[in-house]
């Protein structure tokens, strides 16, 4: 875990509320993991008070690439952000993917800007067969950055499948089946619960990227706990996730 002060090299729109910011912090880009996240000081004064979570998008080099959705006080600062502005990022945080197990296709599943940590886990699995599976509400939540061989759904049918990317995964699964097969997912809270149970009933292992508010970003506020699923416990999704094998967690 470092402290680096990062300077903005772009700022770019995605779509109509998606921002990519690309910064150059070559000492968390050299240790960042796929499934990390950072935690960002957006202003250069105390407020927000509180550092923002975001996770680590890409890493080319020496740069890190944040991929956010423009929702509140500190996204909208840092999506004024402009080319040699300074951030204070902290990072890299958390335990991320876990690649280093067997399995011969790769199952990507994003809701949304939770599309965001897979750029960085798709460079780590070029050997692999991968298959994207992309959801959103409507064709404007739809992220294919950094994707491939992608299948898309939407609730209300106004791009690719009409339905949830849980539905989608069950109407596709054919293409998936025959071998050992890993999903990665990330998401709202919603799509994880529903994509776990599918999991557990075909028994298929899945790995969850999961989101909550984090104030420190290294365990020590206790500030966000993620219920355990055979024990009675609790873990910290900052220190002990963000990603987890989904059998393990309360979603």
């Amino acid at each position: 875990m470092l402290t680096e002060i990062a300077e903005v090299v772009t700022v770019k729109k995605y779509g109509s509320n998606t921002n990519l910011i690309k910064v150059h912090a070559p000492g968390i880009a050299s240790k960042a993991e796929p499934g990390q996240f950072c935690n960002i000081k957006v202003s250069e004064t105390n407020f927000p008070l509180l550092r923002r979570p975001f996770s680590i998008c890409e890493v080319k080099g020496e740069h890190l690439f944040f991929m956010f959705d423009i929702q509140g006080e500190g996204t909208s600062i840092l999506g004024c952000k402009k080319k040699g502005d300074k951030l204070n990022i902290l990072g890299p945080l958390g335990n991320g993917f876990n690649t280093g197990i067997e399995f011969d296709t790769a199952v990507i599943v994003a809701g949304g800007i939770g599309a965001a940590p897979f750029p960085f886990l798709l460079s780590r699995l070029k050997k692999k067969k991968v298959i994207c599976l992309v959801g959103g509400r409507s064709e404007a939540q739809i992220i294919t950055y950094g994707m491939k061989n992608i299948y898309i759904s939407t609730d209300d049918g106004s791009n690719g499948f009409k339905g949830t990317v849980v539905q989608l995964a069950e109407r596709i699964k054919d293409k998936f089946t025959g071998g050992k097969v890993q999903f990665f997912a990330c998401g709202p809270n919603a799509m994880l619960k529903a994509l776990k149970q599918f999991c557990m009933e075909n028994n298929f292992s899945c790995q969850v990227s999961t989101e909550s508010a984090m104030a420190c970003g290294f365990g020590i506020c206790q500030g966000c706990p993620m219920p355990a699923a055979n024990e009675e416990k609790y873990y910290l999704v900052c220190k002990d996730g963000p990603v987890f094998n989904a059998k393990d967690i309360i979603l």
